[in-house]
């Protein structure tokens, strides 16, 4: 199964209020691991970047200036989507933000039915716990030392890590490779293993009648035995 896992970065919280996407990353994935295939682009948001959008990813107004507009940059994203489920850490966010711009240049929607939220798998395996991105890396032992600030290709690949662990980790691999042993080589291997198994003869357990005489000349020794009464 392919999904793509993303990330966004904009210039404030809300779509609606005139805040814009300026970065997107995507991560491959086909049947829970990553293939090597990333989609990433910047774009121009056509207005300014507040200071405190600006302290978490970094991306300033005069770095954006040079960038494409989201409505120039659209059918390539949407060619790396493809039809395929949409993984996100509080995807309706992201989702938000991409939906808006897709609107903003005249494109369809995104279906929401596409949206697999991390947060909400998160929280129902960890009721109580804190589940943002960082502190599920440090959950699951993923190494984000080289976050410094948020960026979304860097947040996707961190977050597609999170998301084999949140969906069965490394046990994935073994069931992957246990599929890709076909049924008809499953016999064979059987039965090459019967061929070469070495028969041995039965070994005695019982004991000897020497032992026996042995044990009942023990026991008539004994004084006043617990299970004699």
């Amino acid at each position: 199964m392919r999904e793509i896992v993303f990330d966004t970065e904009t210039t404030g919280l809300d779509p609606k209020k005139g805040d814009r996407m300026v970065e997107i990353g995507c991560v491959e994935m086909i049947n829970r691991m990553p293939t090597g295939e990333t989609f990433h682009a910047y774009y121009n948001p056509e207005r300014d970047m507040p200071a405190e959008a600006e302290a978490v990813h970094g991306l300033s107004a005069q770095f954006l200036s040079d960038k494409p507009l989201f409505a120039d940059g659209a059918q390539a994203l949407l060619d790396f989507l493809g039809d395929a489920p949409l993984v996100a850490h509080n995807a309706s966010f992201d989702f938000g933000f991409l939906n808006g711009e897709l609107t903003l240049c005249g494109r369809e929607i995104i279906d929401l039915d596409r949206m697999v939220d991390t947060v909400t798998m998160a929280r129902r395996k960890f009721p109580g716990a804190k589940v943002s991105l960082d502190a599920l890396c440090t959950r699951f032992g993923v190494d984000r030392s080289h976050r410094v600030k948020h960026g979304a290709l860097l947040d996707a690949e961190l977050l597609a890590q999170v998301y084999v662990e949140l969906t069965g980790g490394r046990q994935i691999g073994l069931e992957l490779a246990a599929e890709e042993v076909s049924a008809e080589a499953q016999p064979s291997r059987i039965a090459a293993r019967a061929v070469n198994r070495e028969v041995r003869p039965p070994r005695p357990h019982s004991a000897s009648e020497e032992e026996l005489s042995r044990h009942r000349s023990f026991l008539e020794q004994m004084e006043k035995p617990l299970w004699a009464g």
